[in-house]
């Protein structure tokens, strides 16, 4: 019998190609170049500071770890209920946009828009990490909704208001895999809090880059030692009944928040962030204004973007398939133990470490963002993957070795790896767009150049073309895991 040409296994195929030939593609005309260094000593100093940390005043580390969690923490506490209300009205097609456009703005250009009117203070981070994470709960709840049996809303009154209905049945049917995205949705904002460091932010990324800066490993290595064992050990300390406490202390943690001159916020939104010409009324010099700025800067940056991009996205397939087994217990057994530290290395370093590092032996090219990107979002795809491996049935006659990799495993978790895959697609183009606060030239070096020449208009005109770049990618993502019969292996948002 012929195969269907349109079967899900035929479907895969043909994207995986797709994916491998777009990759192709884009190597003759991303910066990849290598420029000659000799960064061995180096990166030798890194590897002793690696395994001699050290840290000189305890307090002010426990206070960047302190105000770390804190920023996470009240960010999830308010962005789930906030992400929920939404997603009991994603049938609203301007609340799905509104929804793609706060989650398609990265927290650091959140962070440096928020700068401009509270400094460097609580509200700066907390926005800059709940905002974007509203759009992505509610995103992601809405899809979890759908899942659910529509079953136990048909025993309800059809006078039920909608809120009625979520409490008493979408609600107490998702709520295992809403807790479980939570929880790994909280590791996301801890990672998402220490990067606001490198804007600023009294988190462990300002006194981790500023140790890189400095070239003083030690103290780099104690902030991520620290950070690992933080994420390795929120299962152990992230207790539901202890939330409330650790709300009060976060609320205690926060830096201040200096109150913002009268007027300023106004002036910020009305005029700062606009071109003088179209603040003026003359529509012809602003559209003028904006084509120059596109020409010139957008669009060299945003092929770079993309470029860049969609080399670490198929880089970070092959990674996380590869090292996925090693940590699973069904293809390791008790050798797992390796990999899990290694994956937990891998998902918990932030990408902007990893690029930092491969910018000493590879110079300022696209290269260390792609490689950084693909090492960090590789690892954490293979952490999950490897979840799901020991989750899989066990048979007496299933092959063993290698061949149980890779003819029963993988081809089980393959449709749910593309649906991670295509999840983090968004997230590695918003990744990619503020590897240029390092100097790459992707489209954050030009937000953050234009910050720094304090020219906001150009800064918020740059961000909206980052934000339509990471809708239309979400938009084609969503496309492709619908044709791949991928739609429901789950997600990460």
């Amino acid at each position: 019998m012929r195969s269907n040409p349109l079967s899900t296994g035929r479907r895969l195929l043909w994207l995986s190609l797709g994916l491998l030939l777009s990759a192709l593609l884009c190597l003759p005309f991303a910066d990849l170049a290598v420029y000659p260094s000799e960064p061995w000593q180096e990166l030798g100093r890194i590897a002793l500071g690696l395994v001699t940390p050290w840290w000189d005043d305890p307090r002010i580390l426990a206070s960047a770890l302190g105000q770390t969690v804190a920023f996470a923490l009240l960010a999830v506490v308010i962005s789930v209920p906030a992400g929920l209300l939404l997603a009991m009205f994603w049938h609203w097609r301007p609340l799905r946009m509104l929804a793609a456009s706060l989650r398609a703005v990265h927290e650091i250009f959140w962070g440096l828009l928020f700068m401009q009117l509270w400094g460097l203070s609580a509200t700066t981070g907390l926005l800059a990490i709940l905002i974007p994470y509203t759009g992505v709960f509610a995103k992601v709840f809405a899809e979890i909704f759908a899942r659910q049996s529509p079953a136990p809303a048909q025993t309800l009154a059809g006078t039920t208001g909608r809120l009625s209905r979520y409490a008493y049945t979408l609600i107490p049917q998702a709520l295992a895999e809403i807790s479980h995205y939570v929880r790994y949705r909280f590791e996301c904002a801890l990672r998402s809090s220490a990067i606001l460091g490198f804007i600023g932010l009294p988190t462990l990324g300002f006194h981790l880059e500023t140790a890189f800066k400095q070239g003083d490993y030690s103290n780099a290595a104690a902030l991520l030692w620290l950070f690992f064992l933080l994420i390795a050990s929120i299962r152990f300390w992230l207790r539901p009944r202890l939330i409330p406490l650790y709300v009060l202390l976060a609320l205690l943690l926060l830096p201040d928040t200096p109150p913002v001159p009268q007027g300023l916020m106004w002036q910020f939104i009305s005029q700062d962030i606009w071109p003088r010409a179209l603040t003026d009324g003359d529509i012809v010099a602003a559209a003028a204004w904006y084509a120059g700025v596109f020409s010139r800067e957008a669009w060299p940056a945003l092929i770079e973007t993309l470029l860049l991009t969609q080399l670490a996205l198929v880089l970070t397939g092959m990674i996380a398939l590869l090292v996925y087994p090693l940590a699973s217990r069904a293809l390791v057994g008790r050798g797992r133990i390796a990999g899990r530290v290694l994956l937990l290395v891998m998902r918990s370093t932030p990408e902007m470490i990893f690029a930092f590092i491969l910018l000493l032996l590879f110079g300022p090219s696209g290269l260390p963002a792609v490689l950084a990107l693909a090492l960090h979002n590789g690892g954490l795809i293979a952490f999950l993957l490897a979840g799901h491996s020991e989750q899989q049935a066990q048979r007496v006659d299933d092959p063993g070795g290698v061949n149980r990799y890779l003819y029963l495993h993988t081809p089980r978790l393959y449709p749910g790896f593309l649906a991670f895959l295509f999840y983090r697609w968004e997230v590695i183009l918003r990744e990619s767009a503020i590897m240029g606060i390092l100097g790459i030239a992707t489209l954050g070096f030009y937000i953050d150049s234009a910050f720094e020449e304090i020219r906001y208009d150009k800064a918020f005109f740059l961000i909206l073309v980052t934000a339509a770049l990471n809708i239309m990618v979400d938009s084609v993502s969503r496309r492709l895991r619908r044709y791949s019969g991928a739609e429901n292996s789950g997600g990460l948002g």
